[in-house]
């Protein structure tokens, strides 16, 4: 079983698996760097048994060692082999099932939605202050160059949305899942907008609140605890960064109600988000269960039908090729580098964000994620018929 599966999993470089007992298996051809791991009989029977979560448990648990290389190293062989891309849609019967299991996965509601934010973001904001930019921007960032900085390129992701949402001093702006409010505070700092940010994680909000005091902004950025469900009023703009990936499924003809509902005749929303290009799927076994219970990352087609569903236009929509694999391959890279992690967390919690962070930078950097910008409005002609606005 484990020699069928390295074989379709690793056709590229030299890998060589110490199974229990010393026989050794190779895979590969044997062309780059050598990596070595060594695994034991119950490492064995978790990836046998299920391959994806099996692998990441196995790691995290020592029943996976690596004597030669890391694990970013194992999973780059599988992406380059061509196993992380996607193999299809699959019959009538396989896409039934799919949606049945997502809709069990993802019902996320309110309390869930909170619980499973909790057990992300609420894990400490010093851990995601070690390897995140200054202003703690937990999203694709934007290389407008390859030789920007972390810092470089989330400012330009920052302006890159600006510009999108076309902004003008006075408007009032809302940030559904504003994470720290770094992106609130740019946008009432430089653009001089008034913003309502909310999110669910009471370490963010502690955070972004006194981050708003230090900056004396608290006269234009307001951060609140609350569902995107609950929400009321109107605003000149909406911008979304990040959170549609822990909607589900399930919710995304609400969560886009919800922006319509909330944005002005004259406004424009700007949603950025992890999209997927092989269609509507199921989420990463080892993500679901380790990092973003409730979490799904939308096919194109799910958020336009969702759009189209809600009533609002499509003004604009921008696919981002491989910029998250070069932010991910940064903040894999600040972890690792952090010499106090490893005094502040337990080896086994690092294994499994050092897996987390390689396996994901493997998925958009060989796999079928993209991160997407979604622009919308409510009517037609509320935006110029060019994009030059952008630019200028």
């Amino acid at each position: 079983m484990i020699e069928t599966l390295l074989s379709e999993q690793v056709k590229v470089g030299d890998l060589t698996v110490r199974m229990p007992g010393g026989r050794e298996i190779h895979a590969g051809d044997g062309t780059g760097p050598p990596v070595v791991v060594r695994v034991t009989a119950r490492g064995v029977r978790r990836i046998a048994a299920k391959p994806g979560l099996g692998l990441g448990e196995a790691f995290m648990d020592e029943d996976l060692v690596f004597e030669r290389g890391t694990v970013w190293d194992l999973l780059e062989l599988t992406g380059r082999s061509g196993s992380r891309l996607p193999k299809g849609r699959g019959g009538w019967l396989k896409r039934t099932r799919r949606a049945i299991r997502r809709r069990l996965q993802q019902a996320n509601a309110r309390a869930t939605a909170r619980a499973n934010v909790a057990h992300h973001y609420d894990v400490s904001n010093d851990l995601y202050r070690r390897f995140l930019d200054e202003d703690l921007q937990y999203s694709c960032a934007y290389f407008a160059r390859p030789d920007m900085t972390l810092e470089e390129a989330q400012a330009a992701k920052k302006r890159h949305i600006a510009a999108k949402l076309r902004l003008s001093p006075g408007q009032r702006v809302l940030d559904i899942g504003c994470g720290w409010g770094g992106l609130a505070m740019t946008l009432a700092r430089d653009f001089g907008v008034e913003v309502l940010g909310v999110t669910l994680s009471t370490e963010q909000l502690d955070l972004a609140q006194r981050r708003i005091a230090a900056a004396g902004l608290e006269d234009r950025v307001r951060i609140e605890l609350a569902d995107y469900r609950d929400l009321a009023g109107t605003f000149d703009r909406v911008v979304s960064v990040g959170m549609l990936e822990h909607v589900g499924a399930p919710n995304l003809r609400a969560y886009f109600q919800v922006v319509r509902d909330r944005l002005a005749e004259d406004g424009v929303a700007l949603i950025h988000t992890i999209g997927r290009m092989e269609g509507p799927s199921l989420t990463n076994a080892f993500t679901r269960k380790y990092i973003f219970p409730g979490g799904y990352i939308p096919a194109l087609s799910e958020v336009s039908r969702a759009v189209e569903e809600a009533g609002l236009w499509i003004t604009d929509v921008e696919v981002l090729r491989l910029h998250y694999a070069e932010t991910l391959r940064q903040w894999r890279e600040r972890f690792l580098a952090d010499p106090e992690i490893p005094e502040l967390w337990d080896a086994r919690f690092r294994r499994m964000w050092e897996f987390y962070l390689a396996s994901a930078e493997v998925g958009f950097r060989y796999g079928g994620h993209m991160n997407l910008q979604v622009q919308l409005t409510r009517r037609v002609d509320v935006l110029p018929v060019t994009r030059t606005y952008m630019a200028d």
